[in-house]
């Protein structure tokens, strides 16, 4: 296998690092962009991004980029008339304008590989209604539409665009909702497949984006969610 170079955004721990980790078995370069630097990664390339901040010259000096996987969340789940327009802001903030950061900042270096992947996370609440969802399903809608135009745009400079949607997921972003047995146990009722997500089945099919193996995919949103998205048994 021929070795590519990666850059996760938010890749020190759950989704972010599941890939990572599928990455690093696959004998990849990644660098990681995080707040802060995961215990998990040992001596990986780390650069130091909060992505509410502008990224500046941070990604100037890394070489040719074969991907960028973009994984950085936010989890305000309130009724809308309780959802400060602060809150709203930082949604929009760390779903979307960080991703539009990170991709100007690092276009050069995907476009240069002639053959680049982005990888972008959504929600399976931006095409279902769902309570409670309003602030996080807006930023994530955005991040759709932002796909979509990019994955147009740059299709002639052979850059694919795709966005994972993701159903509720065990990771420390969604430990509240998932904090004993009974709230696990209704979570895994509420999927078709009878269970919630774990961070490998987001992480294979986000790295399955990267790969040659989907070099004919782009401007896709793919539901990985249990069937919830789409089907009511």
């Amino acid at each position: 296998m021929t070795q590519k170079n990666y850059l996760v955004i938010g890749g020190n721990s759950g989704i972010g690092l599941a890939i990572v980790q599928n990455l690093l078995a696959e004998n990849h370069q990644v660098w990681v962009a995080s707040r802060h630097k995961s215990t998990e990664l040992g001596n990986i390339s780390h650069i130091t991004w909060d992505v509410q901040e502008p990224a500046g010259n941070r990604f100037e000096n890394l070489p040719t980029l074969h991907g960028l996987v973009y994984c950085p969340g936010t989890i305000h789940l309130k009724p809308f008339h309780r959802i400060t327009r602060e809150e709203f802001l930082q949604d929009l903030q760390i779903n979307v304008l960080g991703a539009v950061d990170i991709l100007q900042a690092v276009y050069k270096q995907l476009k240069g590989s002639q053959n680049a992947s982005v990888v972008l996370f959504s929600t399976v609440a931006s095409t279902l209604g769902m309570n409670f969802h309003s602030s996080i399903a807006t930023a994530k809608s955005a991040l759709e539409g932002l796909a979509k135009s990019l994955a147009a745009e740059w299709a002639n400079q052979n850059i694919r665009v795709n966005v994972l949607a993701p159903s509720l997921t065990d990771t420390p972003l969604a430990s509240k909702l998932l904090s004993d047995e009974s709230k696990r146990d209704a979570a895994a009722k509420r999927h078709p497949l009878g269970r919630f997500g774990t961070a490998q089945d987001i992480a294979q099919m986000a790295c399955f984006l990267l790969s040659d193996k989907a070099s004919w995919v782009t401007g896709q949103i793919i539901g990985v969610d249990g069937g919830m998205g789409t089907l009511k048994p």
